[in-house]
């Protein structure tokens, strides 16, 4: 990488850690927090308040992506971190339940990732993209499994509000990064045609990586319904789960960075891709074997846990780095909008419907139905091809120069 894209990839990573350190500091306490409220005897409003982010999330992805196409990409990021730190503090302030679901919607509305990944896009060539998107994954990797561990322990001395006053000065610290740190947009931004939804809808190799976003992350928040259930039957305590999570986490990094990047440069990011959807479906129907077991042997889940995090590094660096690169540059705002809001309506429904799942089926269905989902995307994203260094006509994903198999 030049300094430029050193500097670009650190920066607009940081945004994202500070942001999602805030959100993920929230989640684990967030129930038992919210049931003090007053309303937060409903377990279905307690449920609104803390997924309601992620509705407005999905929302709001499409325009502030497609402003960001025409207005900048730093204005919009600006702003977006400004209403993210505003519901916060409403958050922090909330007297009731319908308070803490109002400042949770304003959270969600902040909708800034497909700004910030399309920045990162317009600064980084091709052939160091992944690598840029692989350290945004990194950090927030890093940030829920440095979560797990904190939660408990600033809950027990300031409390939910104390949690999301935090989360707002750590929003505004973003504005500082943004302000003072990340470069300067490209100059070509400004003069660059400008694309239209209906081109980006009609992509079909966008819309091949939208479907895998939307499975990847609705599997993901589904597994962790019936994890820590299963991690309790193997003889860890709730408390120290965090002990099985961040190793997986780090050596997974290790992982990614010796095979991805280098089979990348090979010209073997097809075969490394596929081979990742592949492996997370095995791990589906090992959590599946697990699940059926009176009580799972917990070396065994460690494992799976493992395997599962090497596959969905490689695929949270090399998706989105896809997706920015077949893009048309003049659309990639409004095309990184529609991959942010698959993949925020994927968290919706994994954790709706693998709570479902689980309650209504058993866990083994819960994984038999992930294993499935899996399934159904490595169909979909076989016909897949590289695309070349500069790739950006519409169909770039699809015409792209043959790679190895």
């Amino acid at each position: 990488m030049t300094a430029t894209e050193r500097r670009a990839s650190a920066s607009l990573a940081s945004i994202f850690a500070l942001r999602m350190l805030g959100l993920f500091l929230v989640l684990p306490v967030f129930a038992l927090e919210a049931a003090r409220y007053p309303g937060g005897d409903d377990p279905a409003r307690v449920g609104l308040a803390m997924g309601i982010y992620g509705l407005t999330q999905g929302i709001l992805q499409i325009p502030f992506g497609m402003a960001s196409d025409w207005l900048g990409r730093k204005k919009v990021i600006v702003f977006g971190l400004l209403v993210f730190a505003l519901g916060s503090f409403v958050a922090t302030w909330a007297p009731d339940l319908t308070w803490l679901i109002i400042g949770r919607s304003l959270q969600g509305a902040g909708a800034i990732s497909a700004a910030v990944t399309a920045l990162l896009a317009d600064t980084t060539r091709d052939e160091v993209r992944t690598k840029a998107m692989a350290l945004v994954g990194a950090s927030i990797a890093l940030m829920f499994a440095l979560s797990l561990v904190l939660a408990p322990v600033l809950a027990a001395q300031v409390g939910l509000g104390g949690l999301f006053a935090f989360t707002g000065l750590l929003a505004l610290a973003g504005i500082a990064v943004v302000i003072w740190w990340v470069p300067p947009e490209p100059a070509q931004h400004v003069n660059r045609p400008r694309g239209s939804l209906a081109e980006v809808l009609k992509h079909p190799a966008l819309l091949r990586l939208d479907v895998g976003v939307f499975v990847l992350h609705a599997v993901q928040l589904a597994m962790w319904v019936a994890i820590p259930a299963l991690l309790v039957q193997a003889g860890l305590d709730k408390d120290h789960h965090w002990q099985v999570y961040l190793p997986a986490v780090l050596a997974s990094f290790l992982v990614m960075g010796l095979t991805l990047f280098p089979l990348e440069k090979r010209g073997y990011l097809r075969a490394v891709f596929l081979a990742a959807v592949g492996l997370i479906t095995l791990v589906q129907f090992g959590l599946m074997g697990a699940a059926m077991q009176g009580s799972p042997s917990l070396a065994w889940l460690g494992a799976l846990l493992f395997l599962f995090f090497c596959g969905f590094n490689v695929l949270e660096a090399s998706q989105p780095s896809l997706a920015s690169r077949v893009a048309p540059a003049h659309s990639r705002g409004a095309a990184l909008g529609v991959y942010n809001t698959l993949q925020s309506l994927g968290f919706f429904a994994g954790g709706a419907l693998g709570g479902w799942l689980a309650k209504t089926a058993g866990p083994q269905a819960l994984f038999a139905a992930c294993g499935g989902l899996m399934l159904l995307w490595l169909l979909v994203a076989w016909p897949m091809r590289a695309p070349g260094r500069h790739a950006a006509a519409p169909d770039a994903g699809l015409a792209a120069q043959p790679v190895k198999l």
